[in-house]
């Protein structure tokens, strides 16, 4: 039921909500990004379906709050709380922008609007899933845009920060444009498609190399990829053309890829395999990926692990979740931090987008149109509201597609894998500007 699955202080603050009056006070909560990673001049926004899936199912069970019970940090909560806790469900409003958007720092990406404490418990998990898949949405396009057309796999679950991580590395990286996962719950789950054949242990788990070659071929045919750099690549390419068609191609996963690809697909064409591709693997990233399409490589296929699953460059996201409107008794107050380097803009926002800019406005807002009449895009749109979905959540193939699409719109510069200068424009509309203002004026007269 989701319920423990969070920071223990969301749920101190929930009980202090309550024990204060403020419980029932409408919330409204947005998740953003503070600054984008290193090297990153966009961000792609994944992990909706998950935080959708926890809102919805978000609850707590006996065994839960018996458990909560017996924390010392809870031993002067009301019992309302934990009567509370029993009945607990999401009844509130999510506006987010749709999986494969790209968007920018200090764009909202989820708008969360309900009863304070059904707002600040989901803090944890929204942060959590929203962060990494995002993470690894963006570092998959970074790679297949360095690719420049030749097809990416996700290979990264062995390296991942957890089994389940791996599984929603997986998703991720189809939304950033892989073409699939090595991960078969992966598959199984969200309809990706999946790839792997044999790795090393296969080959030396048979007398000969070329024994264990054509085992794999009776096992898969068409599908057979021959791993051929577990004694000498250059032998194990000739083994693998010697068996002639099924296959897929062969994989190499070490030694100086740009001398040995040329070797090998010499081979593989001398033998009548012109059709037969060859993939590269072992610790590639986007940058060594580069390098290997300038050089003009026969190269096919990458398959990218640790780099990609992990996010290995830029680990973590500086995303945060802030309140930024509280309702109250027919009165709204608008709330912002004002701190060096943390300061947040109040109120409930909405994301325009025009041709060659964004720019963050009051939610109720009717922005501009551009120069030439065009309106603007509106990212944000409703998913839950009231505790009930209202929009369909579309499967990873669109917001695959809606990645691309956002990317081709994109200044070339953007896609550069090194930062830009100036970045990519965002702005704040007047009427946001005017509510800051307002705002930090109030604050200054009431420590004055």
């Amino acid at each position: 039921m989701y319920g423990l699955l969070t920071d223990l202080y969301q749920l101190t603050m929930a009980a202090g909500y309550l024990q204060a009056g403020k419980a029932g006070e409408i919330a409204t909560f947005e998740l953003f990004v503070r600054r984008l990673p290193p090297n990153r001049n966009y961000l792609i926004a994944a992990g909706l379906a998950q935080a959708v899936e926890y809102l919805l199912g978000l609850g707590f069970s006996s065994e839960e709050i018996a458990y909560l019970r017996g924390l010392p940090q809870f031993a002067r909560a009301p019992a309302e709380f934990f009567e509370a806790l029993a009945r607990f469900r999401f009844s509130g409003d999510l506006w987010a922008v749709p999986e494969g958007t790209v968007v920018f720092a200090g764009e909202p990406i989820l708008r969360v609007r309900a009863p304070l404490m059904e707002a600040q418990i989901p803090e944890t998990y929204l942060l959590a899933t929203v962060g990494f898949q995002s993470l690894v949405a963006t570092k998959a396009s970074r790679l297949v845009h360095a690719a420049a057309g030749r097809s990416v796999v996700e290979f990264g679950t062995r390296r991942a920060h957890s089994p389940e991580a791996g599984v929603l590395a997986g998703r991720a990286a189809f939304i950033g444009g892989c073409i699939g996962t090595s991960n078969t719950l992966a598959g199984f789950r969200y309809g990706i498609p999946v790839f792997g054949t044999a790795a090393h242990s296969w080959v030396l788990a048979f007398e000969s190399e070329l024994e264990a070659f054509r085992a794999l071929q009776r096992l898969l045919g068409p599908a057979t990829v021959f791993l051929i750099d577990t004694y000498d690549t250059i032998e194990g390419a000739r083994k693998a053309a010697s068996l002639g068609r099924p296959m897929w191609g062969v994989r190499l996963d070490s030694g100086n890829l740009v001398e040995l690809s040329l070797a090998v697909r010499r081979i593989l064409d001398e033998a009548g395999l012109s059709d037969a591709r060859i993939m590269v693997t072992g610790d590639l990233n986007e940058y060594k990926i580069l390098e290997l399409v300038k050089e003009r490589l026969p190269i096919d296929a990458f398959g990218v692990g640790t780099e990609l699953a992990t996010s290995a460059d830029a680990p973590a996201l500086g995303v945060v979740y802030k309140l930024v409107e509280l309702h109250s008794n027919g009165r709204t107050r608008y709330t912002a931090k004002f701190s060096e380097d943390k300061e947040t803009m109040p109120g409930a926002k909405q994301v325009f987008r025009f041709a060659d800019r964004d720019v963050i406005g009051r939610a109720d807002e009717t922005p501009t149109r551009a120069a030439d009449g065009t309106p603007a895009e509106a990212l944000l749109a409703p998913v839950i509201l009231n505790g009930e979905l209202v929009a369909d959540l579309p499967p990873v193939e669109a917001a695959q597609r809606r990645a691309q699409s956002s990317l081709q719109r994109l200044p070339t510069a953007c896609l550069s894998l090194f930062p830009i200068d100036p970045p990519y424009r965002v702005d704040y509309s007047e009427e946001i500007r005017k509510l800051q203002e307002s705002l930090r004026d109030t604050r200054a007269g009431a420590t004055r």
